[in-house]
C-alpha cells in the first residue's frame, strides 16, 4: 500500500515510518515545508501544514494514488501558530475528510491515552476522535499510554531519562509513587499501526496501546538508570504542592514536557482499562515486550548517558551565556566616556571611534543576551554571539596584542566561550 502518514518525522511517526517501510509499504511523508529527512533515504516526502491546513480542499490533491492514511502530527505546547485546536482537531479532520471524498477509507488516527480534562491536550485528541466516528471510514483509533525507545527519546520520555540520571538522589511526585504509568515501546505502536492497516475495521474502533506492566514512576526511574549503567540512586518523594508548583512555572515559562498536563496525568494514573491487552493481542496479534527486554535487545553507550546527563546542564548553559552577554552590555553602556577612550589602543583609533564602537558592540550583546533567553531563532543567535565573540578576540588581539598577556585571561577566556557557542549549536537539535 502507499501511506500517507502526518508527523512522519516526530518521535512516534518515525518509528511509525520505518515499521511501514520494513512491512514492504511504500510511504509518503507528509511534514512541514516538506523537508526530505536524510533518516529515511528514498522516502518521499511532502509539504503540509497542520497549523493552516484546515480545509478538505487542500488534502485532496495529496491524496492522489493514496491507500491508506496515518495521522501523528501533534504539538507538546501550544506555540505561535501552533494550537491544539488547529493541529490536533480542526487539520485532521480536514484530512479525514478529504480521505472519504478521494475513497481512502484506511485510516490509523494516533490519539493518546488519559482523560479529558487531564488537559487540553488529551481533550483536543479526544474531540478529533469523537469526530472521525462520523465520517463513515473504516478507521482505528490507537490511544498509547506513555511511549519510550530504547534507541532515542524526545519529549517527555527526555525527561524522563534526564530525571533517571540524576546524580545521588532522583525526585519522583509523592503522588506517583503507586503504579501509574504502563509504558510501552516506540517499536510496538509502530506495529499497532501496522496491524490496524493490514486488518482494518468496518467502521471506527479504539484501541488502547500499553505495555504488560503498570509501575511506579520511582520504579521506571530506576530501570531506566540500571538501563543507563548507573549506581542505584536513592528517591526522594517530593510532596504534591511542590509538584504542582513545579508543574505550574513549567506551564507558564517552559517548552517542554513539563506542565499541569503531565502532573495531571500521574495524578489521574496513566493506566489502560482491563481488556486493554487482551484487545491488543486479539485484535492487532500484538503482544508488547516488556520494559526490560526492550532494554536487553538495545544496550546502552556512553552517548545515551551523555544525552541523558545534558539535558539539565544545557539550558543552565544556555541561561548563562544569555546573561553574560547581557552583563556585558550593560557593562558598555554604563562606562563612562573616559574610561571608553582611556582603554582605546593608542593611536589607532580616535576618541569618538572608540566611543562609538564601544556603545555598538554594547547594544549588540543586549540584543543577542536577550534573544538568547526567549530562544527566538537560537541557531541565528548563537551563530551571531560566535561570530561576534571571535570578532572581539581577532580585532583587540591583533589591534592590542598586549592583552594576550593579560594576568586575568581576558582574551584567553573566550576561547573556552566559543567552545561552548560551538557545544550549544551542535546540541541545539532536538529530533
Amino acid at each position: 500500500m502507499r501511506v500517507l502518514v502526518t508527523g512522519a518525522y516526530g518521535f512516534i511517526g518515525s518509528h511509525i515510518v520505518a515499521a511501514l517501510s520494513a512491512a514492504g509499504h511504500e510511504v509518503v511523508c507528509a511534514v512541514r515545508s516538506g523537508r526530505l529527512d536524510t533518516r529515511f533515504p528514498g522516502v518521499r516526502a511532502i509539504s503540509c501544514d497542520m497549523a493552516r491546513d484546515v480545509t478538505p480542499d487542500v488534502w485532496l490533491p495529496r491524496l492522489n494514488r493514496i491507500d491508506a492514511v496515518v495521522n501523528c502530527a501533534g504539538i507538546l505546547r501550544e506555540h505561535g501558530k501552533d494550537h491544539y485546536e488547529t493541529v490536533h482537531v480542526q487539520a485532521p479532520l480536514a484530512l479525514f475528510e478529504a480521505s472519504a471524498r478521494a475513497g481512502v477509507h484506511r485510516v490509523v488516527q494516533v490519539s493518546a491515552l488519559g482523560r479529558a480534562d487531564d488537559g487540553e491536550f488529551i481533550a483536543s485528541k479526544h474531540r478529533c476522535d469523537e469526530q472521525l466516528v462520523k465520517l463513515g471510514l473504516n478507521a482505528t483509533i490507537l490511544r498509547p499510554a506513555l511511549v519510550y525507545s530504547v534507541r532515542g527519546s524526545y519529549g517527555g520520555s527526555s525527561l524522563l531519562r534526564a530525571m533517571a540520571a540524576l546524580p545521588a538522589v532522583v525526585p519522583v511526585p509523592n503522588i506517583a509513587t503507586r503504579p501509574c504509568v504502563q509504558p510501552i515501546a516506540a517499536e510496538d505502536v509502530a506495529l499497532a499501526v501496522v496491524a490496524s492497516l493490514s486488518d482494518p475495521p468496518i467502521g471506527v474502533e479504539t484501541l488502547e496501546l500499553v505495555g504488560p506492566e503498570s509501575m511506579g514512576l520511582g520504579d521506571y526511574l530506576q530501570r531506566w538508570r540500571r538501563w543507563l549503567g548507573l549506581p542505584q540512586a536513592r528517591l526522594w518523594a517530593v510532596p504534591t504542592t511542590l509538584v504542582r508548583m513545579a508543574c505550574r512555572v513549567g506551564e507558564r515559562l517552559g517548552r517542554g514536557p513539563l506542565g499541569e498536563t503531565m502532573q495531571r496525568m500521574l495524578e489521574h494514573g496513566h493506566l489502560g482499562q482491563s481488556q486493554a491487552l487482551p484487545q491488543m493481542r486479539n485484535r492487532l496479534a500484538l503482544v508488547p515486550r516488556t520494559l526490560e527486554r526492550a532494554m536487553a535487545e538495545a544496550p546502552s553507550h556512553v552517548q545515551d548517558r551523555w544525552h541523558a546527563q545534558l539535558y539539565f546542564a544545557l539550558p543552565l548553559l544556555r541561561i548563562s551565556i544569555g546573561l553574560l552577554w547581557i552583563a556585558s552590555g550593560v557593562v558598555g553602556w554604563w562606562l563612562p566616556r573616559d574610561t571608553v577612550d582611556a582603554a582605546a589602543p593608542g593611536g589607532l583609533l580616535s576618541q569618538s571611534t572608540a566611543l562609538v564602537l564601544a556603545r555598538s558592540t554594547a547594544s549588540a550583546d543586549l540584543l543577542l543576551g536577550t534573544l538568547c533567553l526567549s530562544r527566538w531563532r537560537p541557531r541565528w543567535v548563537l551563530t551571531g554571539m560566535l561570530l561576534m565573540l571571535f570578532g572581539y578576540t581577532l580585532g583587540i588581539g591583533t589591534l592590542w596584542p598586549v592583552h594576550w598577556l593579560d594576568p586575568l585571561g581576558g582574551l584567553l577566556k573566550n576561547l573556552p566561550l566559543m567552545a561552548t557557542l560551538v557545544l550549544l549549536l551542535a546540541t541545539e537539535e532536538k529530533k
